[in-house]
């Protein structure tokens, strides 16, 4: 069933004239214009520095909490030759934070290791155990956590207890107790004066080079450019500014393995983007963390030997293939183990826990609910959790610490550590917090679409025009637009095992395509149903040709989809309502109607007749029907004056003729199909034309003479042929409002 996932709130802004002709001076069309008021760009001085982010506007490091108290103490560090731990994460934010960290004490003449926490043996964090190793047997004087660290009492405390200081970098929600650290550098601290708070892990780890160095290292802009768009944080102000003089760098980088990692990846680097980031570089990096040890990230970030970098730019994009197989199979495991409950908890002894946040995030986009996705070993539950805009699952479980073992994450995504004893109270937890605060999780998240497009208004310069505001993600969409009133020219599925959609559309003379992922199985609903579209712009170059090309991010029917599955296999719902002789049998989907296979004459069309009307009243949302023509009355017609003539005149021609044995060669002798040739012979008949005993056809000399249209039987063909006509050549919407006219 088509169903919009999300509420979408259309824009309705009109632009003043003066803000028209500001906006002209920056070579800006109108529909470009309009995004960009809607996003709070309102004069002149808004506009220069959203179009032109410049380095120069990046905020004091010092105004970071404790920034000052951290530098004095690792430059402290390096002059008495201490050894220094860089604790990162598994992530690509933890990843790139750890390397422009390790650059920068690198350039300083430090002496400093790097550590990433292995996920299945270390967890998320500061651990213990990986502290008393480094402290005990590495002679670690002072340990610097980036991406990491808000959350790691015991271990911190442990560390400075026998001495060694701890400083903390980190953006991740503040925990009611904070650790005992030497000095904590965090953007929503407390006590900070730091004038944006979204900072990701590598941003904070740059903010700290930058006081260290006393300039902003440029060259590191391409890792903190991947590790802000991967971790998905607010991409506005700072990290507007850091990115987008980021992706610059990372277009033209030098560090040979982010060069290897790329062309294994096939990206262009003369079309360098934030997707190419999220979808290209992001995803592999990690894939590494996800599935193994991912330390050597680190010498793909910050080495320089082109060989080692070419082995392991090869190692992360093969973990990337099978990182890829093991989602879509505990996916579709995932799928069928959902139920009606408003949050779910899904777990499972055999399932890789390195991969359940993916999973949990596609669940989430299909059934909108919080999920939570947890890997059983020994009792003891380990996975990731995705929720809707509405739910705060950290604020939900942050207040139950007691029921797991380690728990950390933000608004929207966590990840935890727990007994299985514990699963029906965090479950309950859950439910209280939605009851308590009287949450709707029915309610769609709301999706803002920023104009109505028309087909004949957009081309390649549209987009062009539009890429001036990127880069886009998190608070700077990509414009998303509503598509209505047009043609489905085509449907069809596509990619491995057809699971995405391309429908190329038409409005007046203009057609183009549109790519909807993971909806492939819709490919007859988008071909018969009549619907509307949200939709970004984008292109599609191939063999040196480029199209304009929309990206489908979600639709909806207009009204009822009525299916025709005459000649498509496709799998019915079987909890549906079942609609057969005139007689509902109710199901339990209540928006989907089954009508039984019906015969096209007249007494099935009372039946199709009544099924669409009680499917009106009862407010079904997709009718599926499926029709059999056994008599193609629709392809002989219902005959002409001249057939007629024909077989008037054959008739006298022989005056007695055995209907039984000799009707196939009169219908090859007049050249009239054999079925519409019966049909004929029953008009004759009733109009007393002839008189047809035990098989035999006679002549009746004295009939009165009358026009074919006064037979019942004629009059009833026509209907037969129209009605087939209609259920055989028309539109789908065509049949529903004929039989809703009824």
């Amino acid at each position: 069933m088509i169903k919009a996932k999300y509420d979408w709130k259309l824009d309705e802004t009109v632009l003043s004239e003066d803000f028209l002709k500001i906006s002209k001076k920056h070579k800006l069309d109108e529909l470009t214009s309009r995004v960009l008021y809607q996003r709070g760009i309102h004069d002149e001085s808004e506009i220069e520095k959203f179009l032109k982010p410049n380095l120069e506007d990046l905020h004091d490091p010092f105004l970071l909490h404790d920034m000052e108290k951290a530098t004095q103490r690792i430059l402290s560090a390096i002059e008495q030759g201490e050894n220094i731990l860089i604790y990162g994460d598994y992530d690509a934010d933890g990843m790139t934070a750890a390397s422009v960290m390790k650059s920068a004490l690198d350039e300083l003449g430090a002496e400093a290791q790097v550590y990433l926490p292995n996920r299945f043996t270390d967890g998320y964090g500061p651990n213990l155990d990986v502290y008393q190793y480094y402290i005990n047997n590495e002679n670690i004087n002072l340990i610097i956590t980036v991406d990491n660290g808000v959350a790691g009492v015991e271990a911190i405390a442990w560390a400075q207890e026998n001495g060694v200081d701890v400083i903390i970098t980190d953006h991740h929600s503040m925990p009611d107790q904070m650790p005992n650290a030497y000095a904590i550098i965090h953007p929503e601290h407390p006590e900070s004066q730091y004038p944006f708070k979204y900072l990701a892990g590598v941003g904070v780890a740059f903010k700290v080079a930058c006081a260290l160095l006393e300039y902003a290292p440029r060259e590191m802009l391409d890792l903190v450019a991947i590790g802000t768009i991967a971790d998905m944080v607010s991409l506005t102000d700072e990290n507007r500014i850091l990115v987008a003089h980021g992706l610059k760098v990372l277009a033209q980088t030098e560090r040979a393995g982010l060069q290897e990692l790329m062309i294994y990846a096939g990206v262009d680097f003369d079309k360098v983007t934030e997707e190419t980031v999220g979808f290209q570089i992001a995803p592999r990096l990690n894939a590494l963390g996800r599935l193994d040890d991912p330390n050597p990230a680190i010498e793909l970030l910050t080495g320089w030997d082109e060989d080692e970098a070419h082995e392991i730019a090869k190692m992360i994009d093969q973990k990337n293939s099978e990182r890829k197989d093991i989602v879509e199979k505990i996916h579709n495991e995932a799928l069928a183990m959902l139920t009606d409950e408003p949050v779910q908890i899904l777990y499972h002894k055999d399932w890789h826990k390195g991969v359940l946040g993916i999973v949990a995030g596609r669940l989430l986009e299909q059934i909108h609910k919080p999920v939570i996705m947890l890997a059983e070993e020994e009792g003891i539950l380990r996975g990731s959790a995705r929720s809707i805009d509405s739910f705060d699952i950290f604020k939900a479980l942050n207040a139950h610490r007691e029921l797991f073992i380690a728990f950390g994450g933000h608004k929207q995504a966590a990840g935890m550590t727990l007994a299985l004893e514990n699963v029906e109270a965090v479950k309950k937890a859950m439910s209280d917090f939605v009851v308590d605060n009287h949450l709707d999780l029915s309610k769609k998240s709301p999706l803002e679409v920023a104009d109505r497009c028309h087909l004949d208004e957009i081309s390649l310069a549209t987009i062009n025009n539009l890429a001036k505001l990127a880069p886009f993600g998190m608070d700077n969409p990509k414009p998303r637009f509503l598509v209505e009133d047009y043609k489905v020219i085509r449907s069809r599925s596509m990619g491995k095992d057809n699971a995405h959609l391309k429908l190329k559309i038409q409005e007046e003379k203009q057609q183009i395509d549109a790519v909807y992922f993971q909806h492939g199985s819709e490919e007859l609903e988008f071909e018969q149903a009549e619907t509307k579209l949200v939709v970004t712009l984008s292109s599609n170059s191939w063999n040196g040709n480029t199209s304009l090309q929309l990206m489908i991010e979600d639709a909806d029917s207009i009204g009822v989809e009525l299916l025709d599955i005459r000649s498509r296999q496709i799998s019915i719902p079987k909890e549906a309502n079942i609609f057969s002789q005139n007689q509902l049998k109710h199901g339990i989907m209540e928006d989907v109607l089954v009508i039984e296979e019906t015969p096209v004459d007249l007494a099935g069309l009372s039946v199709l007749e009544e099924a669409v009307s009680k499917a009106a009243s009862d407010d079904f949302k997709i009718i599926y029907f499926k029709n059999k023509i056994t008599d193609s009355y629709y392809l002989t017609g219902s005959g002409t004056r001249e057939q007629f003539a024909k077989l008037y005149k054959a008739i006298y021609q022989f005056p007695e003729f055995d209907v039984r044995y000799k009707l196939e060669s009169l219908a090859d002798y007049l050249n009239i199909p054999h079925l519409l040739l019966v049909k004929m012979i029953k008009i004759f008949e009733e109009l007393e034309f002839v008189n047809i005993d035990n098989g035999l056809m006679t002549v009746n000399k004295a009939a009165q003479k009358r026009e074919i249209s006064e037979s019942t039987i004629y009059q009833e063909l026509e209907k037969i042929v129209k009605m087939q006509e209609l259920f055989a050549l028309a539109p789908v919407k065509e049949i529903y409002q004929k039989l809703l006219e009824k």
